[in-house]
């Protein structure tokens, strides 16, 4: 990413959890030894030319962050004057890199006016103020925390209360400690802090509201953060990196059925529209079709790659999600899964999504995802991957038992899979390709 971002400039840490960072980049860059502060010289790297790290350690070759505190003294302000006068809220002010979770990431460029009016929609739907605090245990290098959490909280004087990393503990003592009204995080994040054998222990007394985001947001999840840590008024956010990342949001005032089942309506000023993905024609309320937003939310491209530009962000300039979506006569989007992981089971079309929300009802399974898998017969069939509550025990037979006479028989997924983990990005979200991976060598295996 460093040299396809042609980053100039790089500030880290010595180290985190035991992986020491100048080791690595002194790996990638053996000839910085050899360089002096401000003209680096990294044939690998040819852009990069300032490193900086977060500490108070001298090094010869890269500036300390008091050094560049220092640095910063000696700018007149008439050159910082000048500077700005050079500047444009057009200007791509943010790179943000896509997750991943389905191979290379590429390199989102987000403006100041993308995100700053982004952060202040979401905190309008969150009716955040000054007197909230918020807790943020999500990634500030991802769009939750950085647009969702930090350009939210900072467009209404909100207090923000950082975790350095997730720990389900750490954030139900922030809550409690700090007296947070809002909390964000992934659905994961929800379900490992619900279901601690200390969960019982934390008072949630000021809990108010916060966003659950970044993948499908499972309905029973989402009723026991309203009922059993008391947010009454949090929302879903539904979007991507692409559109700054949020398009449609729950409000506080929505019905409970709507913050449960939905991802809310459109944020104002944003456009959307559902389209057959096969015409581009706009289709009915109900019916099922790929999510399209438009506005001052869609971002400015992909970092040197016109072709992923073209293909994502069409002439009229409606950005494609690559999400399936049906959005009701009264504008409410809900998300059945991405177009990619739909799955064609003997011509018939199944959404992973409504299959992991039934098998989410059963009161042994904490976390589960489908995919499909390739099948001779009926072109694919259905896998799911399941994690059981701790001191649970579930069978396959079980499980298969469970779905019958509940959802549709070639719903019922074939093969299951129990793990006590999901690959993930670091931001959280689930890999589903590399469980189709996984999924591809055990039935290989077995066969």
């Amino acid at each position: 990413m460093l040299k396809q971002s042609d980053a100039t400039t790089l500030l880290l840490a010595e180290e985190y959890k035991g992986t020491s960072y100048l080791d690595i980049l002194q790996e990638i860059c053996p000839e910085l030894e050899r360089s002096e502060k401000g003209d680096l010289y990294c044939p690998s790297l040819p852009y990069l030319k300032n490193i900086i790290v977060l500490s108070k350690q001298q090094y010869p070759f890269m500036y300390n962050f008091e050094e560049l505190v220092e640095e910063g003294k000696n700018i007149s302000l008439n050159q910082l004057s000048q500077r700005k006068k050079t500047l444009s809220y057009k200007d791509v002010i943010n790179m943000q890199y896509t997750s991943g979770t389905t191979g290379f990431p590429k390199g989102v460029m987000l403006s100041h006016y993308n995100i700053v009016n982004n952060g202040k929609q979401v905190s309008d739907a969150m009716k955040l103020t000054e007197e909230d605090r918020l807790c943020i245990p999500v990634p500030f290098f991802h769009c939750f925390g950085c647009v969702l959490g930090t350009m939210a909280a900072v467009s209404k004087g909100t207090t923000m209360v950082i975790l350095e990393q997730f720990d389900p503990v750490t954030v139900m003592k922030a809550v409690q400690n700090e007296q947070c009204t809002g909390l964000h995080g992934v659905p994961t994040m929800f379900i490992a802090e619900l279901n601690h054998p200390e969960f019982s222990t934390f008072l949630f007394s000021h809990l108010r509201t916060g966003i659950m985001a970044g993948s499908t947001c499972p309905m029973e999840v989402m009723k026991k953060v309203i009922h059993d840590m008391g947010a009454s008024e949090i929302t879903i956010a539904y979007g991507q990196t692409e559109s700054s990342p949020v398009i449609t949001q729950t409000t506080t005032d929505d019905p409970i059925e709507r913050r449960v089942g939905s991802v809310g309506k459109a944020h104002p000023h944003v456009e959307v529209k559902v389209i057959d993905p096969a015409t581009n024609e706009e289709v009915e309320s109900g019916v099922p079709g790929e999510l399209c937003t438009r506005g001052y939310l869609v971002m400015e491209g992909y970092y040197k790659n016109k072709e992923a530009t073209y293909a994502a962000i069409d002439e009229e300039g409606w950005l494609h999600t690559g999400d399936i979506a049906v959005m009701d006569d009264e504008g409410y989007v809900e998300i059945t899964g991405r177009i990619k992981d739909m799955i064609i089971r003997g011509g018939e079309n199944i959404y992973p999504r409504e299959v992991e929300e039934f098998l989410y009802t059963h009161p042994d399974v904490l976390d589960v995802q489908v995919i499909g898998v390739p099948d001779e017969k009926y072109g694919e069939e259905l896998m799911a991957w399941v994690i059981v509550k701790e001191g649970k025990e579930l069978s396959k037979d079980q499980l298969k038992a469970f779905c019958q006479n509940k959802i549709s028989r070639h719903k019922i997924p074939r093969y299951i899979e129990f793990v006590s983990e999901y690959p993930m990005t670091a931001s959280g979200k689930i890999q589903k390709f590399k469980l189709r991976e996984n999924a591809l060598h055990l039935i290989q295996k077995n066969t």
